[in-house]
């Protein structure tokens, strides 16, 4: 791809996934190849400034040398890392200016002081700082003078892009973090900009990370690196033109980024609110007429999967409100079913001595207004069977298979039912298929899944609901939908925590048994059309990436561009009206 191609396809190529971030990247990467701006042949060649360099490095060391400083010696580039335009030349910092130099100034005087904190890893930020006396800061800090350009050297602010051009600076001189490689350019023979580009390059970064030294956390990029790397140096006037350019890019950039993260925040915005206008629909009618505004603005509300999240809470939500189907007025009222549920539980405890269930249910006025017809208002214990997880010491457990899997919370949790990485032959709590685990303890409370195993030891963290004449499925659906609410019920900052009658006393709306069979089939219908939805988001977005990967491809290779291979256009709309 030609660079004016690049330059006319520059907003469509921004809204590829994570695609201003990978132009940031591109566009200083092609600033120090000099592919960003054309060359003119009426510009000084590099190679005479680089002889301005060394007559103006002669004048300046014999000065340097009476105040004590010194000049580091340069090398000559073995290898260059690519071809260059013609005009411009290899050559390394250490030639092009001082490396690490020192400040002499009165002590009484006020000076910048900048941390790392206040070095930015964007291009183009201006610098903080605090003032300090320089008697205060000139040992044990690194030197460095107005329009200097630093860069930080310890992981992980070096991966991250920290460096910047020193501007501003009280009296013009300044002291910081130990943690800096210091460049300060001769004269007006170097760009401190386009230096700074030079530094943020995807290129310098990832060749400097491989030359990183020292332990994990601690590693540090060597001085040699910084001063004695292959720098490519432009005519001075291109440099100024890159910089011009890089600038504008930069600009349109942060719009471009901007107006994503407006677009973003808008759709969230109206997908919340169609979204809960839906949910407290009072009638069928009402709530048709919200999802029919829903599906007409379809394509701009799910054009990225996590909204479809939100569609697929929202499906929890009208589920066991009652609202996702019609009633039947046919169906066993849910007060026969809590007849049957009330002699089961008197068998339980005949059959299985399990102690007694609880058996008040709530059935408050605000709450029946609330319910469809035929569904009766209740807390979860009056329904359920609660096991409580019990810890096993590292003795009572095994990771090589013998005895019963050991569950442990939702780590164990597999896409569809647990898995297991532990077991146990001495199981204190035990779970069976079919069992609705939930997790108690820790940052998941309220994650849940569905036994899949014919028994299971769980440990403190889950407990298990077996309910009692109900569909299992409903109630699981019933706690995915209460996720939220679990969530505000846990109390404890270090391993926050619901109790047992957080779980028993939890008022939920049932339905009658015939309705919950089907409340099941249509959500796991919708659920399946919405994970296909998201799975052709995701290609989508897999798509814009190849098409991504093949322009930096052909910019940087100055290779023809050929046109991934790409899955069909995503029908959303026809997905809206499956969803319906």
């Amino acid at each position: 791809m030609k660079p004016d191609v690049f330059f006319k396809n520059f907003e469509l190529l921004a809204d590829a996934p994570n695609g201003v971030q990978k132009l940031r990247e591109l566009i200083l990467q092609l600033a120090v190849m000099g592919k960003l701006v054309p060359q003119d042949p009426n510009d000084e060649p590099a190679s005479v400034l680089i002889e301005k360099i060394k007559a103006e490095k002669k004048k300046l060391g014999q000065k340097e040398k009476n105040k004590g400083s010194k000049l580091i010696s340069s090398r000559d580039t073995d290898q260059v890392p690519s071809e260059i335009p013609s005009n411009w030349e290899w050559t390394t910092l250490s030639r092009c200016g001082l490396i690490n130099p020192r400040n002499d100034i009165s002590g009484e005087k006020e000076v910048s002081f900048i941390p790392m904190t206040y070095i930015s890893e964007k291009y183009g930020q201006n610098v903080e700082m605090e003032i300090r006396k320089w008697e205060e800061v000139k040992k044990g800090f690194t030197h460095f003078a107005e329009n200097d350009v630093v860069l930080a050297k310890i992981t992980p602010c070096f991966q991250n892009g920290k460096s910047t051009i020193m501007k501003g600076l009280k009296n013009g001189i300044g002291a910081g973090t130990t943690e800096l490689h210091v460049f300060r350019p001769l004269n007006e023979f170097i760009s401190s900009n386009y230096v700074l580009i030079y530094l943020k390059s995807p290129d310098f970064l990832y060749n400097g990370i491989q030359k990183m030294t020292g332990s994990a956390g601690q590693k540090r990029v060597p001085k040699d690196y910084f001063s004695e790397n292959p720098f490519p140096l432009p005519p001075l006037a291109e440099q100024k033109r890159i910089v011009s350019k890089v600038d504008e890019l930069m600009s349109l950039c942060d719009k471009l980024e901007a107006r994503r993260q407006k677009k973003q925040k808008l759709q969230s915005k109206l997908n919340s609110a169609a979204l809960d206008r839906m949910l407290s629909a009072e009638n069928q009618e009402e709530f048709e007429q919200h999802w029919q505004r829903i599906c007409e603005n379809f394509d701009f509300l799910y054009d990225n999967p996590e909204n479809v999240e939100k569609l697929k809470q929202a499906i929890l939500q009208l589920a066991v409100q009652g609202k996702l189907m019609p009633q039947n007025s046919e169906d066993e009222p849910a007060s026969v079913l809590i007849e049957r549920i009330e002699m089961e539980k008197g068998n339980c405890v005949k059959k299985r001595d399990v102690g007694k269930f609880q058996s008040a249910y709530r059935n408050d006025s605000e709450d029946e207004k609330k319910s469809p017809n035929g569904w009766e208002n209740l807390v979860l214990g009056s329904c359920i069977e609660l096991i409580s997880g019990q810890h096993l010491g590292k003795d009572e457990q095994n990771d090589n298979g013998l005895g019963l899997p050991y569950l442990t919370g939702p780590a164990d949790f597999g896409p569809l039912y647990p898995t297991a990485t532990r077991w146990t032959e001495k199981p204190k709590a035990l779970s069976k298929k079919d069992d609705i685990l939930i997790t108690v303890k820790g940052a998941g409370v309220g994650k849940t899944n569905i036994l899949g195993m014919n028994k299971a030891a769980i440990g403190r963290q889950l407990m298990a609901i077996r309910p009692i004449c109900l569909d299992n499925k409903f109630v699981y659906l019933l706690i995915l939908a209460s996720y939220d609410k679990f969530q505000e019920l846990s109390i404890g900052l270090t391993v926050p925590g619901i109790s047992r009658n957080d779980i028993l006393d939890f008022q939920f709306g049932l339905p009658p048994l015939a309705e919950q069979k089907r409340i099941v089939e249509r959500v796991e219908q919708l659920m399946g059309l919405c994970d296909e939805l998201e799975t052709k988001l995701r290609k989508e977005r897999e798509n814009s990436e190849k098409l991504m990967e093949a322009v930096v491809k052909g910019l940087l290779e100055g290779a023809a561009t050929e046109k991934p291979e790409l899955e069909e256009p995503i029908p959303l709309q026809a997905a809206a009206i499956q969803l319906k």
